[in-house]
């Protein structure tokens, strides 16, 4: 797989504040991805129970933490589903989100 796009993961953290109230913070962490389209049965598969995968992002296993949020090219996606194809590498199927 080549990876020549650039894909940002969104982690949240959460702290307390002085009076013990949550904040929530967004860390970024960019990658470089390939990128796939949706089979058809998957797509079809996936809306029998409500889901609407769009695009699968090909990454490195050991950059990814869990992250259920990623951004492309300005656009935001939720992690429906992943994937590990080998030792290296993992796929991300994604919804759009928005």
């Amino acid at each position: 797989m080549i990876y020549n796009h650039e894909l940002i993961l969104v982690d949240n953290l959460i702290t307390k504040d002085s009076i013990g109230q949550g904040i929530k913070t967004e860390i970024l962490t960019t990658v470089f991805c390939g990128v796939k389209s949706i089979m058809r049965n998957e797509h079809y598969a996936a809306a029998t129970v409500g889901l609407k995968p769009s695009i699968i992002f090909v990454i490195h296993k050991y950059e990814y933490n869990g992250q259920l949020k990623v951004k492309f090219e300005g656009k935001e996606y939720k992690v429906i589903r992943t994937y590990a194809t080998s030792i290296e590498e993992i796929e991300l199927v994604c919804e759009r989100v928005g």
